[in-house]
Order: C-alpha cells, then structure tokens, then sequence
C-alpha cells in the first residue's frame, strides 16, 4: 500500500520529519503512554485501527518503529524474558515524538477518504458477470460486512472499559455503524438486482 508523507512543521516553524500515514498511527498508539514491544502494538492495531483505517503487517510496524526511533520520536530498551525465550524490545513515546503526534492530529490537513470499492467494480462490470455470480460476490460482501461490525461491536466494549481508550471507542462505534450500513447497501442492491430482472422478464 503506498501511502503520502507529509512534513508538518511545529510552533517555531522548524520542518519535523516527514512520516507516512503508518508512522503517525504507530506513533498514536504508542501516544496513550504504555510501553509496548512491536508484537503489542499489531495486537492493539488489530484491536483498533483495523476497523476503521487497516491493520499494518509486523514488518510494517517494526519498519516504523525503527524509523521513529532513529527521527527521535520513540525510545526503546530491551526487557528479560521470565520464559527463558530471547529478550524483548520495547518501545516509548518521546516527549518530542508527543509533541509531533499531537501537532499531526491537530493540523494535518483534512484529506477526504479515497473510496476503492472492489466489490461496486466489480459489479460495475456486471455485463460479464452471470446473475447468480453477481449475487455471490454480494453475499460474501455482506458477510465480511457484518463479522466487521460484529468485531468493531465488540472491539468498542472493549476499550469503553479503558478510560484512557475514550475517544478510540467513539472511532470503533463509527465503525460499527459504518459496517452496518455496508451490510445494509448489500442487502438493497441485491434487491435492486431483484427488481432489475423482473422488469427485463
């Protein structure tokens, strides 16, 4: 997935780094204060970003912390393992890399979400598709949609029991909504795909 970067600059109008969209959401996880090891950042990514935004893979995230690292916006140390197995590095937010994050969220500019629907493409090239084909491309769109809402559903219960997660929870509600309202426009083209053979009878 290619994604833009974007230098921001701060109060004393000195360039930051230029991160891409990953960097800042890695970053952002790491802005309500744990320490977490790269394995607990794509456990809460996958938790939370996944519902609204994507879930980056491991090396995604490893690839990501080390640039924070070297640009100065995290830190890390190593910790013993009590299972014997390798030692664990992991990772903080930086007073600079919080005060990067938060200049991010606060006046980044606001880009409207670029729509890639495979599913619509496809059926826009419905002429070359079979009808029952058509229907079971929407089928299986309907139920990725509602197992989505369904996670989001139970990913937002989750992190309403953490008061730090607040406005996380707000974001998976939107996405709860969002995936019912997949699951629904399922539902109404399948019955526009209905209505449109029975008028061509």
């Amino acid at each position: 997935m290619t994604e833009k970067t974007a230098g921001v600059a701060d109060a004393g109008d000195a360039e930051r780094p230029a991160l891409p969209a990953t960097g800042w959401a890695v970053l952002g996880l790491l802005s309500f204060g744990e320490e977490l090891s790269g394995y607990d950042l794509k456990k809460r990514s996958d938790q939370s970003l996944r519902s609204f935004y994507w879930s980056p893979s491991f090396s995604q995230v490893y690839g990501e912390l080390k640039r924070l690292e070297k640009v100065g916006y995290v830190s890390s140390r190593l910790v013993a393992q009590e299972t014997g197995n390798r030692d664990k590095r992991v990772y903080v937010i930086t007073d600079e890399g919080m005060a990067a994050v938060r200049h991010w969220a606060r006046e980044a500019p606001v880009e409207p979400p670029v729509l890639k629907h495979g599913v619509m493409l496809r059926l826009w090239l419905g002429h070359l598709l079979e009808a029952d084909r058509m229907r079971e491309v929407l089928g299986r769109h309907r139920e990725y949609a509602e197992s989505m809402r369904q996670r989001a559903e139970a990913d937002a219960e989750r992190a309403r029991a953490e008061q730090a997660w607040d406005y996380p929870a707000l974001v998976l509600k939107w996405s709860e909504r969002f995936y019912a309202s997949e699951r629904d426009l399922a539902d109404a083209m399948l019955t526009d795909l209905d209505e449109r053979d029975r008028a061509r009878r």
